[in-house]
């Protein structure tokens, strides 16, 4: 899939002045807890940092624009913007990428899933390696990624202080914490902070995004009506509504809403496949 073309936020004259003889220091900005420790602790040891990059995926909380914001207000640096050439709503529904000898498929991508992360790569991975390889025109990039020490298995052939620091995502969360920076809440109600329609999201995480983010969430349920895979591999966005309502309903009515058990697993099938009937009239 093509790209946009690179372009230089800031820094450029700098990586142009190296000419491929000095390193050029380049950290990932998710904007996330671990990223966002990985920035300041650089900046505050006094590591060089020659250019901050995030690539927006489309599918951002709002919250972490305005995260963004305050970072670069703290740190006084500019932090510069990558993006794909299309978005993730466009890739999910309308995308159509060459399958076999010139064969299309024409209903988008679809939800990602475990097995399938077009998102993670086509958003994100492929978006930043290829501006850092349009770096080596002008210096030699040296990437820094905030991942922390609980998750070191995920490490490749970049650079990851936080790793080498022994920091955990805990260590990173209570850092920036100390520092004033709180996502608007984010990490109050998730574990996590990435995409909010990641299908990777436990139900407990997608009961939350439904609570407190119905607008994402109705959006999140239009969209299912729109493509071909369920967001679950066993629910659809419209079955997991169907299971919080009733969840919601037997709470009221002070019965279990454990997934374990059996009278809750009995009444979600039946209410479930009532559902399918009405959908089928």
């Amino acid at each position: 899939m093509q790209r946009k073309a690179a372009t230089f936020m800031n820094g450029r004259e700098t990586a142009e002045n190296a000419k491929g003889k000095h390193p050029y220091h380049v950290v990932s900005f998710s904007r996330g807890k671990d990223s966002t420790a990985l920035l300041l602790r650089m900046l505050e040891l006094g590591m060089p940092v020659d250019e901050i990059v995030f690539c927006d995926t489309s599918v951002e909380f709002p919250q972490m624009y305005e995260h963004l914001r305050q970072v670069e207000q703290y740190t006084g640096r500019k932090i510069t913007h990558l993006s794909a050439k299309y978005s993730f709503e466009e890739l999910l529904l309308d995308y159509t990428p060459r399958i076999r000898k010139g064969s299309l498929h024409d209903h988008g991508l679809s939800f990602p899933s475990a097995r399938v992360r077009w998102c993670t790569r086509w958003l994100k991975t492929d978006v930043i390696d290829h501006y850092v390889k349009n770096l080596r025109g002008y210096c030699t990039p040296v990437q820094y990624v905030g991942i922390a020490s609980d998750e070191a298995w995920r490490a490749k052939n970049k650079k990851y202080p936080l790793i080498r620091w022994g920091w955990t995502e805990a260590d990173c969360l209570a850092y920036c914490r100390k520092r004033g920076f709180a996502w608007g809440g984010l990490y109050d109600i998730f574990s996590r902070v990435s995409c909010w329609c990641c299908p990777l999201q436990s139900l407990e995480e997608l009961r939350m995004l439904r609570k407190n983010f119905p607008d994402l969430w109705n959006r999140l349920l239009a969209w299912q009506e729109r493509t071909w895979r369920t967001f679950k591999p066993n629910f659809s966005a419209q079955e997991l509504e169907e299971r919080f309502q009733l969840e919601e309903e037997r709470k009221r009515q002070g019965l279990s809403v454990n997934g374990r058990c059996k009278e809750f697993r009995l009444a979600l099938r039946d209410r479930l496949r009532k559902k399918r009937v009405e959908m089928s009239v």
